[in-house]
C-alpha cells in the first residue's frame, strides 16, 4: 500500500530498481481466439500510444508473449516509419503490430496514406487503428491480409467497425487514457453489453493493471485485455524515470479529464499544466475555445517536457490504473506476473465459491 504520511513513508529506491514480485511461468496459458488469431502466448495486448509506442517497448512486450504494438506516427514521417518497423524486426521474432491513430491536427494533416502503404508494403500482419472511422482504410488492409484491431469506446461505434470488416474490437472503457469519447461508459457495462450484441472477438481496453482484472475480463465476454498506462510503468518504456516515480505514487483520482466543453475529452495524468487547462475551463464555460488552451495542450508541449524530465511541463496521458501501479517491472515481469495472478484468481478464488447443488443440499441437513 501507498504511504498515506511523510511519517508513514519509508523510502523508496528509484523506480528503475523497484521490481514487481517475482512470478513463476505460467503452467497453464489462458487461450482465447484472439490468442489464436494472433498467434500469441497470452491475451495481452500492448495499446498503440503516443510518443512511448516504440518498436523497443512494442519487442519487449510481444517477446513476454503478448501483442506489442508500435504507433508508426511516432516515428515523424512514413519513411522513418519503415525504418522503425524495420527495427522492430530485429528486436523481436515474435508477432507485433502496428497502430495508425487517426486524428484531428492543429495544423496539416499527418499523411495517412504513406502511412498505410508503408504498413503494407513493409510486411506487417497485424494492425491496429484509432480515432476516426477506419472505414477508408480496414479494406486496403485486409486485402493486404492483415489482421485488424481497431480500437472503439461505444457499442455503436464496435458495430460500425465491425460492418466495415474489422477482426477483433477493441473496446475502450472511460477508465483508459487519452481519448475516452463522450458517453463515459465504464467497462463493467461495455464490456457485458459487448458480449450481448458483437459477434467479433473484442478485448477490454482501459483500466486494466492486474490478473484479477484479466479474468474478469474474461468472465464478462472479453477474449483478452489491452494495456497502455501499465506498460508506460516498465523499464522499457521510454519515459523519464520521474514521470514513472509520479505514477507510482498517485492514486485513482490524479488524472484530468480536460477539453470536455469542446467534445474532445482527454484522460491525461494530473499536474501543473492539466490543472491550469482544468481552471481555464472553469473560467471559460460555454465561452471556451481551444486558442484558449492550445498552448498548454500542443504535443510538442508533452514532448518536449520528456525530453526535459519534467512531468510538469506538458501533459501526458495516462489513466485511472495509475492508482494500481505500484512498481516498475520489466515487461516480461509484468506480463509473467498478469497471467500468474489469473491462474491463481481462477483456481484459488474462483473454484471455491462454486459448490455444486448437492453439497448444498447435504449441509443444510
Amino acid at each position: 500500500p501507498k504511504p498515506t504520511s511523510d511519517a508513514d513513508a519509508t523510502p523508496r529506491p528509484p523506480p528503475s530498481f523497484r521490481r514487481t514480485r517475482t512470478a513463476t511461468a505460467p503452467t497453464m496459458p489462458i487461450q482465447t481466439r484472439v490468442t489464436a488469431m494472433l498467434g500469441i502466448e497470452h491475451p495481452i495486448i500492448m495499446g498503440g500510444m503516443t510518443g512511448v509506442g516504440t518498436p523497443e517497448l512494442a519487442a519487449a512486450v510481444s517477446n513476454a508473449g503478448g501483442l506489442g504494438l508500435m504507433a508508426i506516427h511516432n516515428a515523424g514521417s512514413p519513411e522513418e516509419g519503415r525504418k522503425w518497423i524495420r527495427r522492430l524486426k530485429t528486436l523481436t521474432d515474435k508477432p507485433f503490430g502496428v497502430n495508425l491513430t487517426i486524428l484531428p491536427s492543429m495544423g496539416p494533416p499527418p499523411p495517412y496514406d504513406e502511412y498505410a502503404a508503408a504498413i503494407i508494403e513493409e510486411g506487417v500482419r497485424i494492425v491496429e487503428t484509432a480515432g476516426s472511422s477506419p472505414k477508408k482504410y480496414v479494406q486496403r488492409f485486409k486485402d493486404a491480409g492483415l489482421v485488424t484491431i481497431h480500437k472503439c469506446v461505444t457499442i455503436r461505434h464496435a458495430l460500425s467497425a465491425e460492418r466495415y470488416g474489422v477482426d477483433i474490437i477493441s473496446l475502450d472503457g472511460f477508465e483508459c487514457a487519452g481519448h475516452p469519447g463522450e458517453e463515459d461508459v465504464g467497462n463493467f457495462i461495455l464490456q457485458a453489453k459487448g458480449a450481448k450484441v458483437l459477434t467479433k472477438p473484442y478485448v477490454c481496453s482501459g483500466g486494466v493493471g492486474d490478473g484479477k482484472q484479466i479474468v474478469a475480463a474474461l468472465a464478462l465476454g472479453a477474449d483478452g485485455v489491452n494495456l497502455g498506462t501499465r506498460f508506460c510503468a516498465t523499464v522499457e518504456c521510454n519515459w523519464p524515470e520521474e514521470f514513472k516515480r509520479r505514477m507510482l505514487q498517485a492514486s485513482e483520482t490524479d488524472t484530468v479529464l480536460m477539453l470536455r466543453r469542446l467534445n474532445n475529452t482527454c484522460r491525461v495524468f494530473r499536474n501543473k499544466v492539466s490543472e491550469e487547462v482544468e481552471e481555464i475551463e472553469s473560467e471559460k464555460g460555454e465561452n471556451m475555445a481551444f486558442e484558449d488552451v492550445a498552448h498548454l495542450v500542443n504535443g510538442k508541449r508533452g514532448r518536449q517536457a520528456e525530453r526535459d524530465c519534467d512531468p510538469d511541463g506538458g501533459i501526458w496521458s495516462a489513466g485511472q490504473v495509475v492508482g494500481l501501479i505500484d512498481s516498475i517491472p520489466t515487461c516480461q515481469e509484468l506480463i509473467d506476473q498478469l497471467v500468474q495472478e489469473a491462474e491463481e484468481t481462477v483456481h484459488s478464488r474462483l473454484n471455491v465459491l462454486v459448490t455444486p447443488s448437492s453439497s448444498l443440499g447435504r449441509s443444510k441437513l
